[in-house]
């Protein structure tokens, strides 16, 4: 089976470091040396992001560790969406949720 990626979504580039200058994140820095589109929605319901997700006609979503998709974007493939994250999510969120999901288990 031959599996091609179509594209990478991730966060807006951010300022940081001592000058606060923009910085893109790693995923963006990888996709960019591999060709990759790369998406950076600042809204997740945005018309214009879901219009240029579902151009891609990805046949399956592989989501790790990102925000809150709206089910639209879940539904869109038709292989299915898997959402990858270490944590116990619900239960445990927030800036630490795998050191939480460690301490409480």
């Amino acid at each position: 089976m031959r599996i091609s990626v179509k594209g990478v979504v991730t966060s807006p580039d951010k300022a940081s470091g001592r000058g606060l200058q923009i910085h893109p994140s790693p995923v963006k820095s990888f996709a960019v040396q591999h060709n990759l589109p790369v998406l950076q929605p600042v809204k997740l319901k945005d018309p214009d992001f879901i219009q240029a997700l579902r151009l891609w006609h990805a046949d399956l979503q592989i989501i790790v560790a990102f925000r809150m998709l709206p089910e639209e974007v879940w539904g869109m493939p038709p292989q299915g969406t898997f959402n990858l994250h270490a944590s116990l999510l619900p239960q445990y969120r927030g800036a630490a949720p795998i050191n939480w999901a460690i301490m409480k288990r």
